[in-house]
């Protein structure tokens, strides 16, 4: 047995593989399992005890040398670029490409808003979507009989009347206000809710954009010079605004803004009803009851607000007719937004 050891130990030292498969191959018949090595220590046991040490000795010899082999064709083979050897997989099979994400429909008309307006130089705010009711409609001049505090509209927490969940983000403002002195000029993002049915014009969730501009001698032709040049950054520089007369407990005088319909450019079509023209958002002159209320001397200060439904917005901008789908997320629907 021991001449046969010194015999594989010749062998091994003038075997040479060439590339990736013959290197394999060399491994597995010193190396494997059912190799020439597994197969000497296997007999090992049958040698007599007086040998052992010196056969011993040569069998470990032959395995080390064995492993150093592969090892340093393993570095040659790599050195040399050997493409076979580099690489476990077939390089003429067709690429799957990678899909990668996209943001949001909401995310992207919601980020297009905010650089608009702080273009204009409005800073964002935030605040708590749990409120209390001083600050949800108290301080914004809802009577106590107001429609919107009862309990088919407002999600009122542990039935208590006291805390909700925020039906507008104007709460935010009233914070503002109070924390703030004037001049002000600020937009609020952020998630809603009504309790109102699910259907495919409205949700018991949605998103807003308020916004508030405060200081001395703002009238309602500031307030109409900044949303003209919102609705023309938004809908497109031919857009024309119209604004209707309507009602808010916070805002007075207050007004319904449209849009000219960037389908058809203002001539009529379904997506307008045929009327030429596309409602986007309420907005007003701030009530002096509102500053008052928030310590602002109604005297020396005024201002105006505007709110928009961010879902609103984006489907006037793409076309969509179903308000749930943007909480369904469905990718076939998201997918069409991919290269926004």
């Amino acid at each position: 047995m021991k001449e046969e050891v010194l015999q594989a130990i010749e062998d091994l030292k003038r075997e040479l593989p060439g590339n990736r498969e013959d290197l394999e191959a060399f491994r597995i018949k010193y190396l494997g399992k059912k190799g020439i090595i597994q197969n000497f220590f296997t007999r090992f046991k049958e040698v007599p005890p007086e040998e052992r040490k010196e056969l011993g000795k040569l069998l470990n010899d032959l395995k080390r040398l064995a492993q150093e082999s592969v090892s340093s064709l393993m570095e040659h083979l790599h050195s040399q670029g050997d493409k076979a050897f580099l690489y476990d997989t077939d390089l003429t099979r067709p690429v799957q490409l990678t899909t990668y994400g996209a943001r949001h429909p909401l995310s992207v008309t919601l980020h297009d808003i905010i650089n608009i307006f702080t273009r204009l130089g409005y800073t964002k705010s935030e605040g708590p979507e749990i409120e209390d009711d001083l600050h949800n409609f108290s301080y914004l001049n809802f009577p106590e009989d107001h429609p919107a505090r009862d309990m088919q509209d407002t999600f009122f927490i542990e039935k208590d009347p006291d805390v909700l969940l925020r039906t507008h983000t104007s709460s935010v403002q009233v914070r503002v206000m109070q924390q703030n002195k004037p001049p002000i000029r600020t937009i609020s993002p952020g998630r809603v809710f009504r309790n109102e049915a699910i259907s495919a014009r409205s949700h018991c969730i949605f998103h807003q954009v308020e916004g508030l501009y405060i200081d001395t001698g703002i009238s309602f032709a500031h307030m109409k010079h900044d949303l003209l040049f919102f609705a023309q950054e938004m809908f497109g520089k031919n857009s024309t605004i119209r604004l209707r007369p309507s009602y808010f407990p916070f805002t007075e005088p207050s007004a319904e803004m449209d849009v000219s319909c960037n389908i058809c450019g203002g001539k009529g079509c379904n997506i307008c009803k045929y009327t030429g023209w596309l409602e986007v958002m309420g907005c007003g002159m701030v009530d002096p009851n509102v500053l008052e209320k928030c310590n602002i001397d109604p005297e020396t200060y005024s201002g105006f607000a505007f709110g928009m439904g961010i879902e609103r917005t984006t489907m006037l901008r793409y076309n969509i007719k179903d308000i749930r789908l943007f909480f369904e997320n469905d990718l076939r629907f998201l997918q069409q937004f991919e290269a926004l």
